[in-house]
């Protein structure tokens, strides 16, 4: 009877002609992180640390995002 409640989730914007979201890794760390890449000037703009799968699917539900975020080295 005492299901847990679901957390709503805050969604959020972001400027879809000209950011691109994408996971960004290190090669050296492995650290994952999340976040936007503009698409003209390149820089990129971190948003959270990806510590799994589940914070992956996190931030795409955030920002409405249903394809797969590729991963840039």
């Amino acid at each position: 009877m005492f299901g847990r409640k679901k957390k709503k989730i805050e969604k959020k914007s972001y400027d879809r002609e000209n950011m691109k979201p994408i996971l960004h890794a290190s090669i050296c760390t492995g650290e994952t992180v999340a976040g936007f890449k503009n698409r003209r000037t390149g820089k990129f703009e971190e948003v959270m640390l990806v510590k799994s799968e589940a914070d992956k699917e996190l931030f795409k539900e955030i920002y409405d995002i249903t394809d797969d975020l590729p991963t840039e080295y």
